[in-house]
């Protein structure tokens, strides 16, 4: 690979480096009641309110309507992403390195798994949330379920919920934007220096 692609790529992988800094994604509850909203941020590898005390307000809510409590040190993905986005770091960069078009596709191709894998997961373990409800609870309501939205807003009773990526989601939408530019690039290459009668 030229420069412009081995760079491209390094650029990507240090780019996932902003997850440990940032949550992936953040989900808004607003109602009458709560007028300041409550919110999660999952992280990579935790799950926080967005203020202080929503963690805890949400479990309360949730014990109401028959939904287990969000106990971070009970999801396992908390505990092995970190070390997964340190793996897609550390083969970006080496990807960089040894300069090899074969491993950009591996590794682009890698990012997309992932990220697709972790989407699938992060729906699933709303949807354990928001169907797997207590048959006891305070309120229940026939045929209603809770889950919220994997993107966008939905409402949930008198609660509008709303799902967007954080900013360490965004993050690694750009890297995975950037390898995907890296490797059309390395891609493209060959055929200007063919068409310009340079053999590389």
């Amino acid at each position: 690979m030229k420069p412009g692609p081995r760079l491209t790529v390094a650029t990507a992988a240090l780019l996932l480096g902003l997850v440990y800094l940032f949550p992936l994604w953040q989900i808004a509850l607003k109602a009458p009641q709560y007028p300041e909203g409550l919110g999660l941020r999952i992280w990579v590898n935790r799950i926080t309110g967005a203020a202080p005390q929503d963690l805890a307000s949400i479990n309360s809510l949730n014990h109401y309507i028959g939904m287990k409590r969000i106990e971070p040190d009970d999801i396992p993905e908390l505990r092995f992403m970190p070390w997964i986005v340190l793996g897609l770091i550390t083969s970006g960069l080496l990807v960089a390195l040894l300069s090899r078009r074969g491993l950009l596709k591996a590794w682009v191709a890698l990012m997309v798994l992932v990220a697709l894998v972790g989407l699938a997961d992060f729906w699933k373990w709303g949807y354990d949330y928001g169907h797997k409800l207590a048959p006891d609870a305070i309120i229940s309501i026939p045929g209603m379920t809770y889950q919220p939205p994997l993107i966008g807003s939905k409402q949930l009773l008198n609660f509008s919920a709303t799902s967007w990526p954080g900013p360490g989601g965004w993050a690694i939408i750009g890297a995975l934007l950037l390898g995907v530019v890296a490797l059309r690039i390395s891609l493209l290459a060959p055929r200007a220096e063919s068409a310009s009668g340079v053999i590389e």
